[in-house]
């Protein structure tokens, strides 16, 4: 949770010309850390006793609190080295340190980030709230339609090795019925399995190898396909086992409260759908007050929401929205064709036409009972992205008024 929290917080940082402390905080903690690992590790001593240039122009004040929890964090790493066991600094990010030394030093997520928001002077109106309020570490697995399950919320979205779970007879034998053969899977595993445990650290006996992996140094771009669409996404131990977890009770509150929800930007299976199967949301969106439930969707689609030979349209992303709220409820069939069922928790969606964005049939969607928007949008270094101006006034035209505006073509933006 801490990991996405920091950029939604630091892009709230109110924005000023002329306020270089400000800037200079903003600066402090979007920063990255080097690639190479020692040039990582020499720029973070660097930070933490505060000769780095990142401090200019903050004020001592500030300064030594940052630089407090930031040596906490550090103490923390230095206690748990090992000579099998170090921390890379490869390009780490720095409001995540912040948010980690936070959490621990506090014993509290919601904590930190409360810290961090009075420190960026974020508007106090503004709340982000951790889906789960915890200090433990939830993973998630994913289930794909050929029956391949991928453990790891990196190993679904950008993985650096194979990460599927073989088969139950791959961990019995090679199918003579003796179990004293390893298959080639079983023997991979086992090797894998022989590595981490050489390794020094705090994570639990017989835990799965894959959680235990460092995941800073990866890129979404190049990835090579999933074998199949995701299916179902769900949390898990650290053995594997299928948890149920509940909810942030704030979280719900705040979806009572709301006069409309909106689902963003963000990695599909491993961002949104997440948040949705925690017990509790999936009922707050269904029969809570709130009118407008809106998805941005995504201007282009990605490994999660492929394959490429198969890619998801948007008709997809609404189906796997509605599928994940519906089924934290215990409804995993779901029956779309039910008039107002899907348009519980998705009534209108804001979306891009171009090349490489999931296509939108608005006739199956109104069929949902969802209204369709396009927005315009741009080409930034070959990507498409959403014109600022343009989704304000797509958003604006949803929730700004009683009526939603309706033109020829249904669209809003230049």
């Amino acid at each position: 949770m801490a990991t996405l929290a920091v950029g939604r917080l630091v892009r709230l940082i109110p924005g000023s010309d002329t306020d270089a402390e400000r800037a200079s905080i903003k600066g402090l903690f979007n920063h990255r850390l080097s690639p190479d690992p020692l040039q990582a590790r020499l720029q973070w001593l660097g930070i933490v006793e505060g000769r780095d240039e990142l401090w200019t122009n903050i004020s001592s004040e500030k300064r030594e609190l940052i630089r407090s929890v930031f040596n906490h964090v550090n103490l923390e790493i230095v206690k748990r080295a090992r000579p099998s066991s170090v921390f890379s600094f490869a390009k780490a990010s720095i409001g995540n340190l912040f948010l980690t030394g936070a959490r621990v030093f506090t014993g509290s997520l919601e904590s930190a980030i409360y810290l961090l928001s009075t420190i960026c002077c974020i508007s106090p109106t503004v709340s982000a709230l951790p889906a789960i309020n915890t200090n433990f570490t939830h993973h998630i697995s994913a289930g794909l339609a050929d029956g391949t399950q991928i453990t790891g919320q990196n190993s679904i979205s950008h993985p650096s090795a194979p990460t599927s779970l073989p088969p139950d007879d791959d961990l019995l034998g090679n199918g003579n019925g003796n179990g004293n053969v390893c298959t080639s899977a079983q023997q991979r595993r086992l090797r894998e399995m022989e590595e981490h445990d050489r390794i020094e650290d705090a994570t639990l006996p017989g835990s799965l190898p894959t959680l235990r992996k460092q995941y800073i140094d990866f890129s979404k771009a190049g990835e090579e396909d999933l074998p199949a669409r995701i299916e179902r996404i769900w949390y898990i131990n650290p053995y594997g086992h299928e948890i149920w977890p509940l909810a942030n009770p704030k979280v719900l509150e705040a979806i009572g409260r709301a006069g409309a929800v909106i689902y963003s930007i963000g990695s599909l299976y491993t961002s949104i759908v997440p948040s949705l199967v925690l017990r509790g949301v999936g009922d707050a969106l269904a029969n809570s007050g709130v009118r407008y439930k809106v998805l941005i969707l995504n201007s282009m689609v990605d490994r999660e929401t492929g394959p490429s030979f198969s890619p998801l349209t948007a008709t997809d992303f609404v189906r796997a929205i509605t599928r994940a709220a519906a089924e934290n409820q215990g409804d995993f069939a779901l029956d779309e064709r039910q008039k107002g069922e899907v348009s519980r928790y998705i009534t209108h969606l804001i979306y891009l036409e171009g090349e490489g964005a999931p296509k939108v049939n608005k006739d199956e969607l109104a069929a949902l009972g969802i209204d369709c928007i396009r927005a315009y949008g741009r080409r930034v270094e070959g990507m498409l992205r959403y014109d600022e101006a343009g989704l304000t006034r797509a958003l604006e035209a949803v929730i700004g008024k009683t009526e939603m505006p309706r033109s020829r073509r249904n669209t809003s933006g230049q």
